[in-house]
């Protein structure tokens, strides 16, 4: 990768106005620094939902993950959910192929909000389609590209997913597993549900009725990855200071 691309240069290949302004969108430190964390002592863990279907079971595990990560430490953590489900996200300007007439982006204002500087961590959730994520959330995904071309600006923050498969063993640890390869390609740190269930994410079953509370298991899984992503970004970008 050529390192010495333009700002405009990137952001108009990716498809991002280089007026859109991405605030936080600082280098990391390739050598494993502590990031852009600008906070004092706060930090923000954000989650991203990936269904077309708004505010149903991948924004309702993604919620719930949201609040247990709140729950490590109310004063030094902000969470926020982005639900993509009523946003148009283009993954063809990836290719540099122009945004088509009539066609609208809303790809910036999220990049905007994962570039705040006291983001730390990033929990991505998707539906299981066919064994495999949703089109959203590959382009979501594919348009983060952005982060990975600014020498990796989300390098160092801790990541995690989420899947909600319609049975119980219907394909969500392949989404997990496809996701997880996309954070790992911008040198994030992948946590996975944490102890007790301690696998690779957090799986969820949807049994028909969009309602995912009943799933014991599966809401355990949330909160553990909630709770795992929000115990490492503190330790890693906000460390409590010795009393």
């Amino acid at each position: 990768m050529n390192t010495s691309i333009s700002r405009r240069g990137f952001v108009g290949a990716l498809g991002v106005a280089a007026g859109a302004g991405l605030p936080g969108l600082a280098a990391t430190d390739p050598a494993g620094g502590k990031g852009t964390i600008k906070g004092q002592g706060t930090i923000k863990i954000v989650g991203v939902a990936c269904s077309p279907r708004k505010g149903k079971t991948t924004a309702q595990g993604i919620s719930i993950c949201l609040e247990a990560a709140k729950a490590v430490d109310p004063q030094r953590i902000e969470t926020e959910l982005i639900d993509l489900a009523d946003l148009d996200i283009p993954a063809y300007v990836v290719a540099k192929v122009p945004l088509k007439p009539g066609h609208r982006d809303d790809f910036p204002d999220v990049a905007a909000k994962l570039a705040d500087a006291n983001v730390a961590g990033i929990i991505v959730g998707s539906p299981v389609y066919f064994g495999n994520m949703t089109a959203l959330c590959k382009a979501f995904l594919d348009r983060c590209g952005l982060f990975r071309a600014k020498q990796f600006a989300l390098s160092g923050k801790v990541g995690g997913s989420l899947a909600v498969g319609g049975v119980r063993n219907g394909g969500q640890e392949l989404v997990i597993q496809t996701i997880n390869n996309v954070l790992m390609c911008h040198e994030m740190l992948i946590v996975g549900d944490g102890r007790p269930t301690a696998h690779w994410g957090a799986t969820l079953w949807n049994n028909g009725t969009d309602d995912i509370s009943t799933d014991e298991f599966g809401v355990a899984t949330a909160k553990n990855l909630g709770r795992r992503v929000a115990e490492v970004a503190l330790a890693r970008f906000a460390p409590a200071t010795a009393s």
